[in-house]
């Protein structure tokens, strides 16, 4: 069957723009509206709109920025690492296999590359080695600040979306050959892209794999924009700014707020998948504007969506997510109104309006502590020169229903004082306890979390399977830095799992952790390389290189004993082992010597134990003595 994939420009541009309507129609406002309207409040921008402030006092008490710190927190808190494996692959762990991934990973990061079939421990060794190259990779890509924004994103909008793509231009010093004469150039790269300018080709399917195709808009530089297409031989005539009415595509307030003379083109990425006539596929893409082509379509070799999706709620048949802030902005608002009016009338009772009577006081007062003011008339006139205003009285459970509402609000999301910590540390233990109580409803958060950075661990290995061809992978061990060969030919056809593996949380678990390790080392039940082995990571600086001086202190301390040991204890030689000792040993061992030893007369006895204790025969030679006396 043949495939209908629209890939002209006008017809990749009306398929955006069917999605953004799609995406207008959600909600009262839609999408965009919306999200722009949640990131006020979330930032503070709660008056947003109100006009002849004044003298007014416009307070707010921002709850929900604190809810959503609370939440975003909680679900990064704890640590997490990718462990890949292969389908239908053992991991032989024992002894011996471990002995064989030592001997063939020292083979690889020695520069060669195993011959002949691909074995299971080969398997093995390389999908250890990936794991290591995850947390490498992480780390050039500055990938938690990256999941930070996801997880915001998520949090205003409903959805948070990971973009992974091939960036040729990243050097990775590295050399395809040994006089470093050919670099090699190219690896993966991510952005957050912002919901607002994705759209999904299904937009009732909440699968992202199941989708016949995905769209992400950029606003880039136009002169970017056509040196990309120059590089592809592209014409970049019809590549021209959008000018002042054009489409703003950025999210948020300031997004849409370009300089006047900006220079800037919406460009389209479509991403989608070709089937050939037996069912296999990759992703391809495309690149254009409203009415040119910046990249020709190309084929991106992988076979997974670059896309990670994270929503915050879940709405059944929709493919966005839907965001807990938009129904959190009526409590918002009534909570700045009610600290609006309570901050007010405190005003009004501290420092109440002044009546001046002018044809009394014609210069009128400036309030001014000690101030001298002339009056000319009688005291009746100077009685009523000068009045306040008592304003009426206010009740002080205004102020209480004001605290109690704003504490119901977070409550209600569960972000309580257990939760945020707002409690007196009487009991350690209790608090940790009430904690993980509070926070035990953001599980359902933390999987979806946890899922999505999955999906990203099988895009990226789904990248270097494909793209990496043969190079060096850096991983971090317990030595240092090492490099490990690895050939993406001999693993193409493997089918790569990736568990994630989630640690304790780092806010609280940590200081129960040294908590309870300090209590271990003071009653010595663990020595100081276990203890420095278990600290929290980044706790002390350089605890590899303390640890390795610990280790080599104790293995120099051990030799020394030995050696002390060896040299304090007395030779021993025949004579110095008793007659007793002998023949129990002999009774033990052999019943049939010690019995014909016991027939002998003492002084013949005496001789044949002497003879054993220097005989290097066995027990048949022993009895044969026994015999010959």
């Amino acid at each position: 069957m043949k495939e209908n994939i629209k890939t002209e420009p006008k017809q990749i541009w009306a398929e955006f723009e069917n999605g953004q309507r799609y995406k207008d129609s959600i909600g009262e406002k839609g999408i965009r509206e919306q999200a722009t309207i949640n990131e006020r409040f979330y930032c503070g921008d709660q008056w947003h709109g109100v006009q002849g402030g004044g003298q007014r006092p416009l307070t707010r008490r921002n709850v929900i920025k604190r809810i959503g710190e609370y939440k975003m927190s909680v679900i990064s808190s704890s640590a997490v690492a990718v462990n890949y494996g292969a389908e239908g692959v053992p991991d032989n762990s024992d002894l011996q296999g471990q002995q064989e991934k030592n001997a063939l990973k020292t083979q690889m990061i020695n520069g060669e590359v195993p011959a002949g079939k691909v074995g299971n421990v080969e398997i093995a060794v390389v999908m250890n080695a990936l794991s290591d190259y995850y947390r490498v990779t992480a780390e050039r890509l500055k990938f938690d600040d990256k999941l930070a924004q996801l997880l915001k994103n998520a949090y205003l909008s409903g959805t948070g979306i990971l973009y992974t793509y091939w960036d040729s231009e990243v050097c990775t010093g590295l050399y395809a050959d040994e006089r470093q004469t050919m670099a090699i150039k190219g690896d993966i790269a991510c952005e957050v892209l912002d919901i607002e300018n994705v759209v999904f080709g299904d937009p009732n399917n909440e699968d992202v794999e199941s989708q016949p195709y995905i769209i992400i808009a950029r606003r880039l530089d136009i002169d970017a924009v056509r040196r990309e297409a120059e590089k592809y031989g592209q014409v970049t005539d019809d590549i021209v700014p959008d000018g002042a009415n054009g489409y703003y595509r950025n999210a948020g307030d300031r997004g849409e707020d370009e300089p006047a003379d900006s220079k800037r083109v919406t460009v389209i990425t479509k991403i989608y998948k070709k089937y050939d006539k037996d069912g296999n596929f990759t992703v391809w893409g495309k690149m254009v504007t409203e009415k040119a082509v910046v990249r020709p379509e190309w084929n991106l070799k992988i076979h997974r969506y670059p896309i990670a999706k994270f929503v915050w709620e879940r709405r059944r048949n929709c493919a966005y997510g839907d965001s807990e802030v938009t129904y959190q902005i009526p409590n918002q608002i009534a909570l700045n109104q009610l600290h609006f009016f309570s901050t007010w009338a405190m005003q009004n009772a501290g420092m109440p309006k002044i009546i001046v009577n002018g044809d009394l006081i014609p210069d009128g007062i400036s309030n001014d502590p000690g101030e001298i003011i002339k009056i000319y008339g009688s005291a009746e006139d100077m009685a009523g020169a000068i009045k306040f205003v008592v304003p009426p009285n206010f009740s002080s459970a205004f102020v209480n229903f004001t605290d109690n509402f704003a504490g119901n609000i977070l409550a209600d999301s569960g972000a309580n004082d257990a939760a945020l910590g707002d409690m007196r540390p009487d009991n350690a233990t209790a608090i940790v306890q009430a904690r993980e109580a509070a926070i035990a409803p953001m599980q359902v958060y933390k999987n979806r979390f946890y899922s999505a950075v999955e999906d990203i661990a099988r895009i990226w290995a789904d990248f270097w399977f494909t793209m990496y061809g043969r190079r060096s992978l850096k991983i971090n061990t317990e030595s240092g830095t090492e490099y490990i060969t690895f050939d993406a030919e001999r693993y193409k056809n493997l089918i790569i799992t990736a568990r994630i593996d989630v640690g304790a949380s780092t806010i609280w678990s940590e200081a129960v952790s040294i908590s309870n390790l300090n209590g271990l080392l003071t009653a010595q039940q663990i020595s100081f390389i276990e203890y420095l082995e278990r600290l929290p990571k980044g706790l002390i600086p350089d605890v590899g290189g303390l640890l390795n001086s610990r280790k080599e202190q104790a293995a120099a301390q051990v030799a020394a004993m030995q050696q002390q040991q060896m040299a304090a204890q007395p030779s021993i030689t025949p004579d110095d082992i008793g007659d007793g000792e002998v023949l129990k040993y002999i009774k033990q061992n052999n019943p049939q010597v010690y019995e014909k030893l016991m027939s002998l007369s003492p002084e013949d006895q005496q001789r044949a134990l002497s003879m054993m204790r220097n005989s290097t025969g066995g027990a048949q030679q022993n009895e044969n003595m026994v015999g010959d006396l």
